[in-house]
């Protein structure tokens, strides 16, 4: 089974999140949660992270991280580590408290980065938790909203700074974008993620898998095709308008689809209704070569 991308470059944000061991709790009750969020500040400062919003759930947590260096999994094993220590050592217990590794999705700064923000603040009245955001004391919604400094780990300017100079004002715009979601789909961002890893526009996704291409941290071979190519066109499109298009140029286009943009033969295939034969013949004839990803 492919293992999960980590592509980790300075100034990359990430939404992480990690789910407690067969969905159990990972917090049995606030001190848990507050010897977290002592965790999470002690990794911010240690790594020099950048935190731009966080939840904790019952079985699962919720983190916007910016990294000023590469350097998201050391700064993730320190932080499920530790926690995983002082939980078990507080309950008496042993074991893994996190369901394997933690999920991490790369996202452009700017607007995608906001709606994950308010996304993110919302779930305790998604999930039935609560009513208002304001009641739910293990997030950075109030410590954004009101001037109350509750986080010192937390960075609140570049949120607030998306709606105005001043903290003010910019509070008022901010309690009033978090609370227009409400009337929007739950798991709407994920429906625009592309590549299973990347929360942004095409010209971000086309940055993050240059970034993908020239890392030598990376084994190709283990992370899954969609991962590696993410913002690659459909097929539909790369081979739109087939009728009119020559022989040659189908092969150039089959080329391109296979080495560019990392579909199999057999995908080409399927979609093109020919033979994987034919497809791989194609491949042999074309005249236009394309440079190789790493191990594709």
């Amino acid at each position: 089974m492919a293992r999960p991308l980590r592509i980790e470059f300075p100034g990359a944000v990430y939404h992480l999140t990690s789910r407690g061991n067969a969905r159990n709790s990972i917090y049995l009750d606030n001190n848990d949660r507050e010897r977290f969020l002592a965790i999470l500040g002690n990794v911010v400062e240690r790594y020099n992270w950048l935190c731009h919003a966080f939840c904790l759930m019952d079985n699962h947590y919720h983190l916007l991280i910016e990294t000023l260096d590469a350097n998201l999994s050391l700064g993730m094993r320190q932080l499920n580590g530790v926690y995983t220590q002082s939980f078990n050592r507080a309950h008496n217990r042993a074991g893994h408290v996190f369901q394997g590794r933690y999920k991490s999705i790369l996202v452009e700064k700017d607007q995608h980065l906001l709606e994950l923000c308010r996304y993110i603040v919302l779930n305790p009245i998604r999930a039935g938790v609560t009513k208002a955001t304001t009641d739910w004391k293990w997030s950075s919604y109030n410590a954004t909203a009101y001037p109350a400094n509750l986080y010192t780990f937390l960075t609140v300017d570049w949120v607030l700074g998306q709606f105005a100079d001043k903290k003010p004002k910019a509070r008022k715009a901010y309690k009033k974008f978090v609370a227009e979601g409400l009337g929007e789909a739950a798991d709407s961002p994920w429906q625009k993620l592309m590549g299973q890893i990347v929360f942004g526009g095409d010209t971000f996704a086309a940055y993050v898998q240059e970034k993908i291409s020239q890392s030598k941290q990376i084994d190709t071979d283990e992370i899954s095709r969609i991962q590696r190519f993410p913002g690659r066109p459909q097929l539909k499109t790369i081979f739109s308008n087939q009728e009119t298009q020559t022989k040659k140029n189908r092969n150039h286009l089959i080329t391109k689809a296979h080495i560019e943009y990392g579909y199999t033969l057999k995908e080409i295939a399927n979609h093109l209704n020919i033979h994987y034969t034919t497809v791989s013949k194609a491949m042999k004839v074309s005249k236009v070569r394309y440079p190789q990803p790493n191990k594709s």
